[in-house]
């Protein structure tokens, strides 16, 4: 099953949230909105998996994993415009992880830097060693859960906030952000993009109207914010901003940029951004290449099981 349909599955047998006085944002967003002793809570889980999202030690280096693992949970938080309160881990390990100490340690430190310190979680040890370095999957399994809180004055920044009319926005360089070779690259060094978010939140308000982080590729997750919000979304691939060594097909799907995509009607921006395209009415999301040609959008991205 391709990722996209048990998403579509989940989605829909979660509509019956809406009824449950404490959920306020379920399935669908970059987070949760629950409301818990008097306000909302932002909540969010996310994973690292071995031969999927890293290299398994030794291939990738300790603090690198422990810094991935704690950020894409942490980048989420930052793409509903949140500050990050405290975060838990949760661990399947190899038997024999001499480097164990080390990870755990680096997952504190990293949490702490971000403003969610490591308050507990849970962990296993396998019955088997990790397989290939370079198979398709395996250990160890990081997953890392945040908690956050809203933006006090804007609230949660979802992504069915968009509207015709709108500018699309991101707040830096896409693509190649793996290397090939050694496996290292930009999606183990990324910094979410907590400050950015919370300036675009103090500055735009209810002006910003959507937002969520690029995790998948800009194709991909452009056409899911479109569709959130009920709207087209059509994008220049001349406008898109390059990481050193990328193309725009590599901007738009190469994934694991962690910057904010965001929509807003605002003349001035108030922090540094790059506009790569336009909210129209209408459904689906498009790329204008630089020949002029147009393609699907969603065909650039990374799914699971595609």
């Amino acid at each position: 099953m391709r990722e996209g349909e048990l998403l579509r599955h989940i989605y829909a047998r979660s509509a019956g949230l809406a009824g449950i006085p404490q959920v306020a944002v379920g399935p669908g967003d970059d987070c949760a909105v629950v409301r818990a002793g008097g306000g909302d809570v932002l909540l969010k889980v996310d994973q690292v998996v071995a031969g999927r999202h890293f290299r398994p030690p030794p291939g990738t280096p300790i603090d690198l994993i422990a810094r991935k693992a704690v950020g894409r949970a942490v980048s989420d938080i930052a793409a509903m415009a949140g500050t990050p309160v405290c975060s838990l881990a949760g661990a399947v390990l190899p038997p024999g992880a001499a480097w164990a100490d080390e990870l755990f340690d680096a997952m504190s430190v990293w949490a702490g830097r971000w403003g969610c310190p490591l308050v507990g979680g849970d962990i296993c040890i396998s019955e088997e060693p990790s397989p290939s370095p370079h198979g398709p999957g395996g250990l160890p399994v990081l997953g890392v859960t945040i908690m956050g809180t809203p933006h006090p004055a804007r609230g949660p920044v979802l992504r069915s906030g968009a509207r015709p009319g709108d500018g699309v926005y991101v707040t830096g360089l896409l693509g190649a952000t793996l290397d090939p070779r050694t496996g290292l690259g930009h999606h183990l060094a990324f910094e979410p993009r907590l400050a950015e978010a919370m300036a675009l939140a103090d500055g735009l308000g209810a002006g910003l109207h959507a937002m969520m982080d690029i995790s998948d590729g800009l194709g991909l997750d452009a056409s899911r914010l479109a569709a959130a919000s009920g709207v087209r979304i059509e994008l220049d691939a001349g406008a898109f901003p390059l990481r050193e060594g990328a193309d725009w097909r590599g901007a738009a799907g190469d994934g694991e940029d962690y910057e904010l995509l965001f929509t807003t009607d605002a003349g001035e921006i108030p922090i540094p951004a790059w506009r790569v395209g336009v909210v129209a009415r209408g459904s689906g999301c498009t790329i204008r290449g630089p020949g002029g040609e147009v393609a699907d959008a969603g065909a650039f991205g990374w799914e699971h099981g595609r």
